[in-house]
């Protein structure tokens, strides 16, 4: 049996970040990756790159601060999206760069982790060869929420004889399905249901494109410039002083608690947010025409984007969609699906749709692609389709006390009356969030010291807070960080909820994680909150927040006005881990 200090487990932003930033560091220790892929990358790894794919972000906001993708290396200008082969490659050459290439084993798929009594964890890991045992000292699982890809059970699919298949395996069947002259439908209204729309499109196929009528409608598509002043997107949820109009129940991280208090405490503060808002959504439905053409309606949001988070996605396409729409290649049917026959979907609109290719954009498993071990530890280490660990008496006084600070979100957006879960493991169907503290460390084993999560939240700021993650887990890891509430647990709650312990620090991170894990699902109900941590306008402070606890400085910027009307980016993070270490060696 192999034994090694540290096993990573996913080689996409988050593992590859963990364990560089591990083993710099801890220089003397071993680490392994374990990637069930054949190239690292994780959602950008090889096998998923289809025709055409690119990412949401442009040029310098999707990329680690130590490494930044230089136009001369990688070949995109500034104000381009990232073709999804450039981000595998840039990727690759991070570990080659900072020189862990050898500590990652590619096709090894972790099948279980058993927690034994010492604190160590058992790997059983398949590949070409067999299977290998190794025993990890530490464990960080940073294969996200997006690896187990979801395709419901279909009435008459085994009669459809044509293609079924996610669109996360696009590549696998573009050859043979994205041909010119047939007729594809694509199964889902989120931002990959949008790409897999105009890949088919734009290959001359012509597309009909399905969003449930019991389902959460069509996602929230930008422009990459907003506003009336046509400001980057991406640099706007950043900026801090535009942070502090999305409530946070972490926001006072960021050291401007008085300003976020007047604007979601006092009703003319709650106004002025709304307000907001209200400019954001009018702005991107003026610019997309939704409300000008039939067709285009029918891809209007039906909430407010106050009530999304990481869905909230931006039109990366070289040429217009909304072109394909007005002249009928892409058709729009708001429906469910009701069965499959020979090459044929029919809706429950009574419609039947000729169809060469059924291509779903319907989501993903939020468990894990490893069973965890021993039988029953699911509810200790807080995973949102077991029990759940935290007393309910506590759960209702946090969600009551959510609610007291930000009544905003007592008024939540009128829920679809036909709306019902696409399946049993959706945001909407499990019994609660994930419980972790700080979103990366479940509640039983925090003084262990042996298991972290990475990647559990969905943000578009992807690399910022991976890069943190990875130094926070690394210093929580050595000893030197030990997470702490800055919440404070009110002594009826602790009375009513009979927790076990007399630690008072303990049942102050316990009351911190359920108003952390709680808060979602308030905040984003059209979103994923009710399942995992799911931000946009909140990344920055949730950084602060770990940048506290390593005694690092958050306000990265010289001067009060950069760092309230500046956006933060990736630059302002570079050195991160140097910084910390001579901070180390100070004390």
């Amino acid at each position: 049996m192999e034994s090694v200090d540290l096993v990573v487990i996913g080689a996409g932003w988050s593992g590859l970040s963990a364990i560089k930033t591990y083993c710099e560091v801890n220089p003397n220790h071993n680490a392994l990756l374990l990637e069930a892929a054949d190239s690292v990358g994780g959602v950008w790894a090889k096998h998923r790159l289809y025709k055409g794919l690119k990412s949401n972000n442009m040029l310098g906001t999707y990329e680690f601060s130590d490494f930044p993708m230089d136009e001369a290396t990688f070949g995109v200008k500034p104000g381009q999206h990232i073709p999804g082969q450039v981000i595998q490659r840039y990727l690759e050459a991070y570990s080659e760069r900072f020189g862990f290439s050898d500590s990652i084993r590619l096709a090894h798929r972790v099948e279980s982790a058993r927690h034994n009594q010492n604190g160590t964890w058992q790997l059983t890991v398949s590949h070409e060869s067999g299977t290998t045992i190794i025993e990890a000292r530490k464990l960080i699982v940073a294969t996200g929420i997006t690896s187990q890809a979801y395709i419901p059970p279909f009435e008459g699919q085994e009669l459809f004889n044509a293609p079924i298949f996610h669109c996360r395996d696009m590549l696998q069947h573009q050859d043979a399905v994205l041909q010119p002259g047939e007729r594809a439908t694509v199964f889902g209204g989120t931002k990959s249901g949008w790409d897999a729309a105009y890949a088919c499109a734009t290959s001359g196929m012509k597309v009909d494109w399905i969003i449930r009528k019991s389902g959460h409608g069509p996602v929230w598509m930008a422009p990459p410039y907003v506003t009336p002043l046509k400001k980057w997107l991406e640099k706007l949820v950043t900026t801090r002083f535009l942070t502090w109009f999305s409530p946070c129940i972490w926001g006072d991280a960021d050291g401007f608690s008085g300003i976020r208090n007047l604007l979601h405490g006092t009703w003319l503060g709650r106004k002025v947010v709304d307000t907001f808002w209200n400019i954001l959504a009018s702005d991107v439905v003026e610019l997309n025409g939704y409300d000008g053409h039939p067709e285009l309606k029918k891809l209007k949001p039906w909430v407010s984007p106050f009530w999304i988070a990481s869905s909230l996605s931006i039109l990366n396409y070289p040429t217009d969609f909304f072109d394909l729409v007005r002249d009928g290649t892409v058709r729009v049917h708001v429906a469910d699906l009701d069965r499959l026959s020979d090459r044929t979907v029919h809706l429950s609109s009574g419609e039947e749709l000729p169809s060469s290719a059924l291509i779903c954009s319907t989501g993903w498993r939020s468990t894990p692609n490893l069973k965890f071990l021993p039988e029953g530890i699911d509810r200790e280490l807080g995973f949102p389709w077991s029990t759940d660990p935290l007393n309910e008496e506590m759960v209702k006084a946090a969600d009551q006390e959510i609610l007291r600070r930000f009544p905003r979100l007592q008024d939540q957006p009128c829920p679809n009356p036909q709306f019902r879960p696409i399946h049993d493991e959706s945001e909407a169907a499990v019994p609660h969030p994930f419980r972790l503290a700080k979103f990366m460390v479940p509640l039983s084993l925090v003084r262990e010291r042996s298991l972290a999560f990475m990647g559990i939240t969905m943000t578009i700021n992807t690399t910022l807070i991976a890069q943190a993650q990875a130094l926070w887990i690394s210093a929580y890891f050595r000893g030197d960080l030990t997470p702490t509430a800055n919440e404070k647990c009110p002594i009826a709650v602790r009375a009513s909820s009979d927790i076990k312990t007399e630690d008072v620090d303990e049942i102050d991170l316990i009351w911190e994680t359920a108003l952390h894990t709680e808060f979602g699902k308030y905040r984003y109900p059209a979103g994923f909150g009710r399942r995992n941590p799911d931000f946009v306008f909140d990344a920055i402070p949730y950084v602060d927040l770990m940048l506290r606890e390593l005694g690092l400085p958050t306000q990265r910027k010289k001067g009060l006005l950069a760092r309230c009307f500046q956006p933060y980016g990736t630059e302002d993070y570079r050195g991160l881990v140097d910084e910390w270490k001579s901070k180390q060696l100070a004390q």
